[in-house]
């Protein structure tokens, strides 16, 4: 389908690096605080090898300078040298009736998105973006609003906060009534500064993804650190495959499900299982090696990848493939298991047996970047080449692209609006897609 394009709205508004805008913009400034940077880790603790780098500047971890200004093609000049402050707030003015709106967030990638009924917030490399849907006013934090680090990875909302795990800066926890970050690191009793995700069990324990493993909080009460629990390959016996955790998926009987580098685990009655490529986990790289590829290989650049290769037997394999490393996963109404993997395709567990899915299924892409099931049950699919709606029931695959007005083909992160539109996060935008 071709998209008419005047049903494309394309808007730049500058935040801090971070920009959503349209044609004209109204902006008014914001206080601006003096940099945090993260906190001392705990006495004795060690980084594993090839942890990323944990900046102690202003700048967040794990990612260039971004862009202070983005503008689109028919933005007038702007002056560089005016000193002016960067703008952190203001209003955009955006045509209501355009199926496709891009936002854009120059030079950062949109890693979560979070819809809190008109509020949608934007969990960018660069900071975090809270924009309201009604009234179109935004607002943008970082660490001069009391982030340990610019770098968010993942956003939800627990116990009525919003939550927010970052790139070397812990987990931050947003106060409205205060309109003040609280901020969780090492010292407090995490695993790991670095933080994917977060979820409450059905009976109160909240869990927290780290680079180090998962904790949980018993009860759910982050503030007695007695009731912190730390869960990794060495103390569950290989019951958690991987240290590195990526994420967390509630099963339907409030089993928890969890996307590691080395495969997917289950902890369900106080007992652990896991799976990976050997047990039916992604498709081999035979049926993938001709399909498109995204980027390079990060085994030839970091030792950990190199590492976890070579444990695999994946050392031959020179292109971004790895079956065992689960970036994304979700379960879904009916407790069937979905998990997203590098390079491999789509893999799905009916509770018996692996079942994975590629472009010769017809998904756009290999690389499954994120999950999602809206408030219909439909099954959404965020690949490096696009973005897949997968109805099961029809054995049918509809594909979205670019060319049909995604802000672009690499679907990152994906959140549904009360609505029932979508947002779609990217490298440089973000895509909302009205309608259901």
């Amino acid at each position: 389908m071709q998209l008419n394009v005047k049903s494309v709205i394309t808007i730049v508004v500058v935040v801090a690096g971070v920009a959503a805008g349209i044609y004209t913009m109204t902006t008014k400034p914001a206080p601006v605080s003096p940099a945090k940077t993260a906190g001392q880790l705990q006495p004795g603790a060690v980084m594993p090898p090839g942890h990323p780098p944990v900046s102690q500047g202003s700048q967040q971890a794990g990612s260039s300078s971004p862009d202070l200004m983005t503008m689109s093609p028919v933005h007038p000049p702007v002056d560089q040298g005016s000193g002016q402050e960067t703008q952190r707030s203001g209003k955009v003015q955006r045509d209501p009736n355009a199926r496709f709106t891009h936002f854009r967030v120059g030079n950062s990638n949109v890693k979560s998105i979070f819809v809190d009924g008109k509020i949608t917030w934007v969990g960018t490399s660069s900071g975090v973006i809270r924009y309201d849907t009604g009234t179109d006013e935004f607002r943008m934090f970082d660490n001069r609003s009391g982030l340990l680090s610019n770098g968010v990875f993942y956003l939800d909302k627990l116990n009525g906060r919003i939550v927010a795990g970052t790139y070397g800066g812990g987990l931050s926890i947003y106060d409205h009534t205060l309109d003040k970050w609280e901020n969780l690191n090492v010292p407090d009793g995490l695993a790991d500064a670095f933080v994917y995700g977060v979820l409450e069990a059905d009976n109160g324990d909240i869990w927290i993804a780290t680079w180090s493993g998962a904790n949980r909080i018993r009860g759910g009460n982050l503030k007695d650190r007695s009731k912190w629990d730390v869960f990794t390959v060495e103390n569950t016996n290989g019951g958690l495959p991987n240290d590195w955790v990526y994420g967390f998926a509630k099963g339907k009987n409030g089993e928890i499900w969890f996307a590691t580098e080395g495969g997917p685990a289950r902890f369900k009655d106080g007992k652990w299982e896991n799976w990976n490529h050997k047990t039916g986990i992604g498709a081999p790289f035979e049926k993938v090696k001709n399909d498109p590829q995204f980027g390079t290989d990060p085994s030839k650049f970091s030792s950990h990848h190199a590492q976890q290769k070579k444990e695999m037997g994946l050392e031959g394999i020179g292109v971004a493939y790895n079956p065992n490393y689960i970036i994304s996963i979700v379960v879904d109404r009916n407790g069937v298991v979905w998990c997203g993997t590098w390079g491999a395709g789509l893999a799905r567990f009916d509770g018996k047996k692996w079942r994975n899915y590629t472009m010769a299924d017809g998904l756009p892409g290999n690389h499954i970047f994120t999950l999602h099931e809206d408030q219909a049950g439909q099954l959404w699919v965020g690949t490096n080449n696009g973005l897949a709606r997968f109805d099961e029931d029809k054995n049918k695959i509809k594909v979205l692209t670019t060319a049909d007005g995604l802000f672009s083909n690499a679907i990152f992160s994906m959140a549904t609006g009360t609505d029932g539109s979508k947002w779609l996060g990217s490298f440089g935008g973000v895509t909302h897609l009205a309608g259901p």
